[in-house]
């Protein structure tokens, strides 16, 4: 079980993120007390939904892997600023 802040350090992003996505259901999580926590599981599978998928019309690329995430490159590259 992780709480907001060691699921956004986790997943590189700001806490309140987290929290959005709890609120909007994209996240599941419980409250146990004043704090939501949220499933290491339920929070993998979140982050790999960032994938962009590979829409159709354009044919499969030749390495059969969905498209990588543009907004996952930015951050990877900004944080290393």
């Amino acid at each position: 079980m992780l709480t907001v802040p060691e699921a956004a350090r986790l997943a590189e992003r700001d806490p309140e993120t987290i929290r959005r996505w709890i609120r909007s259901g994209r996240l599941p999580a419980r409250k146990v007390g004043t704090q939501h926590v949220i499933e290491e599981s339920d929070l993998d599978a979140m982050l790999a939904r960032e994938e962009l998928p590979i829409p159709e019309s354009w044919g499969a690329p030749m390495t059969r892997k969905p498209l990588p995430s543009v907004v996952a490159i930015l951050r990877s590259q900004r944080a290393g600023h």
